[in-house]
């Protein structure tokens, strides 16, 4: 157990953005039963799930963390969504490579995502503008820096990723080919009960598993992720962009 797999296996979306956001963007792009999509850094399935169940779509979901994998298998499974959606357990930039293109890719707070190590936003929408087909959509959430963050604060936010304002967001899309069609930012309370959710889950755990061999590295995750989103409160939210490939 990992403080990631305790702490999604409790939220609905691995992020912090609702379900409901995520289909409203889906549904503007019009795409008939049987597109062809990517979701990128799976998490617990879900995503990939409705994806399958309510726009009848066909998708690879990609999970690189193996425990995350078991989770998102298993309710893929659950929900008899293993004739849509092929879950493939390895690093985006490898499936990418080998993956022809696609008429949709979620991508939702994923990490390293080109291969490259901490990829800037540029960077990132490069790589996904190269796997869509023509006219290709993509449906984007990551986190955004709502004001200039301390240093301390940046450094260890983007230990992994180059992240962005909500305006960067778009310039960046824009300079890669794409079209944005929306741009919207999740309202606070939603982004607060995200931050709640991970750390109460991992809380709980504890409480339930005090002896259990993961318990000091869950326990020690769970701190830094508190410490991390309470000082960055003013500074962090989430954003979910839809974009469609022009170039």
């Amino acid at each position: 157990m990992t403080f990631a797999r305790i702490a999604y296996e409790a939220l609905e979306v691995c992020n912090g953005v609702t379900m409901a956001a995520i289909e409203a963007a889906v549904a503007r792009t019009g795409l008939a039963a049987g597109a062809e999509a990517l979701d990128i850094g799976a998490g617990n399935g879900a995503v990939a799930i409705r994806l399958a169940e309510v726009f009848g779509l066909g998708v690879t979901a990609i999970e690189m963390d193996p425990g995350m994998a078991l989770l998102a298998r298993a309710r893929i499974a659950e929900a008899g969504a293993g004739d849509r959606v092929a879950l493939v357990v390895a690093a985006s930039a490898e499936v990418l490579a080998r993956t022809p293109p696609v008429d949709l890719i979620t991508a939702l707070g994923t990490t390293n995502i080109t291969g490259e190590g901490r990829p800037t936003p540029e960077a990132g929408f490069v790589a996904l503008h190269g796997a869509l087909k023509p006219a290709g959509w993509l449906l984007w959430g990551d986190l955004v820096w709502l004001s200039e963050p301390p240093a301390p604060l940046r450094q260890i936010v983007e230990a992994t990723n180059v992240y962005a304002d909500h305006a960067g967001w778009q310039a960046a899309a824009r300079a890669a080919g794409f079209a944005v069609f929306m741009a919207e930012l999740s309202p606070r309370a939603v982004f607060d009960d995200y931050a709640r959710g991970l750390t109460a889950a991992a809380r709980r755990w504890l409480d339930a598993n005090p002896a259990a061999p993961e318990a000091g590295t869950v326990q020690r995750s769970a701190d830094r992720v508190q410490a991390m989103l309470d000082y960055g409160r003013d500074h962090i939210g989430f954003g979910l962009y839809l974009l469609r490939k022009t170039g």
